[in-house]
């Protein structure tokens, strides 16, 4: 009987236990980025179990994520496309990268194998300004002449909503590409001469999945989960690379992460035989003047957490991790720079 009633106790302890850690969870939602959103998932997930606490994260677009905190109905906002020192300023925002992954050319042509085909950056430029038509043209020719490719034309596949992707992929047709900048330029929305849009990575590489002949631009993961072809790329150093976790990882070798407020590291065309060159960097806001102090502390705990114990994963899935003293700057820049009702945040 004492044996019998210490287990009722004992069982009677665990519910309550349970029950007193199911009131302290707290939920959080962030929106923005298409680009790192298989590693935001799977850290939601993970974080959840280990924590309680749900984090539900909508895929919008880094145009979206960026609407979305300045009207001040998410806990976070992502964008690809970091904020200025003076808009920032202006918003009452911190910034902060979260991870570091590669955007790819992706194609849908028959007899093309995944990482086969070779690109230059001008040649890609020539592709998305639509000066280049058909697969078979002589300057995709010549960059491969071990293949025989189709003398079909070229579908072109875009970003339809404001992207922080589209940022990095016309921030490097810019560099690569005089005729580019020049008629196009870069940002998170652009007036594509050529193409049709689909929204989010997972609209561009739904299209280019159904679409024979047509090539587009998605992060990597995208590309792997949808069983799309890519491509290698010409970088800097000449050196045609494929994309990879260290091609990646590469890149964002010698970035100078403290020369720029709010960490904003553009990484695209970066020199080094190995790098690949449309990597970027993707980052959350957060308001430095919390309103809701639960809530901020629980998207400090959750990107915390994920720093210590989320590495593996997003190097499993062909993101990058950000350094020690990167994430250890971050910390201390939370500490400095977030506050509740005139109070430090964290202690």
């Amino acid at each position: 009987m004492k044996l019998k009633r210490l287990m009722t106790q004992l069982s009677a302890g665990f519910v309550l236990g349970m029950a007193t850690m199911a009131s302290h969870a707290v939920d959080i939602t962030g929106a923005g980025a298409t680009f790192p959103f298989p590693i935001y998932a799977k850290w939601a997930s993970d974080y959840k179990a280990a924590s309680g606490n749900a984090v539900n994260y909508q895929s919008i677009g880094s145009g979206g994520g960026v609407q979305q905190i300045t009207a001040k109905t998410v806990d976070f906002g992502a964008t690809d496309d970091p904020m200025s020192g003076a808009q920032l300023d202006k918003l009452g925002l911190m910034q902060f990268p979260a991870v570091i992954g590669g955007t790819v050319p992706v194609i849908n042509v028959d007899g093309i194998k995944p990482g086969e085909l070779k690109l230059s950056g001008t040649v890609l430029a020539d592709i998305f300004l639509g000066k280049i038509k058909m697969w078979n043209d002589p300057a995709i020719q010549a960059l491969n002449p071990q293949l025989k490719l189709p003398a079909t034309a070229i579908i072109v596949v875009h970003r339809s909503d404001g992207s922080g992707t589209t940022f990095g992929w016309t921030n490097y047709l810019s560099k690569i590409s005089p005729a580019w900048k020049n008629s196009v330029g870069e940002g998170k929305a652009v007036k594509w001469p050529a193409g049709q849009g689909g929204k989010g990575n997972e609209g561009v590489a739904a299209y280019v999945k159904q679409l024979k002949n047509s090539i587009g631009y998605v992060e990597y993961a995208y590309a792997k989960q949808n069983g799309l072809a890519w491509t290698q790329l010409q970088n800097q150093a000449g050196k045609f690379v494929q994309p990879e976790q260290k091609s990646f990882a590469a890149a964002a070798a010698n970035a100078k992460w403290d020369s720029i407020p709010g960490m904003g590291v553009v990484l695209t065309d970066q020199p080094g035989d190995d790098s690949w060159p449309v990597t970027s960097a993707t980052f959350i806001l957060v308001y430095k003047d919390q309103a809701k102090p639960a809530n901020g502390k629980t998207v400090v705990d959750f990107f915390g957490w994920a720093f210590d114990k989320g590495a593996k994963s997003a190097t499993d899935m062909d993101f990058v991790p950000l350094p020690k003293d990167v994430t250890d700057a971050i910390r201390a820049a939370w500490k400095a720079n977030l506050k509740a009702d005139g109070k430090p945040l964290l202690q």
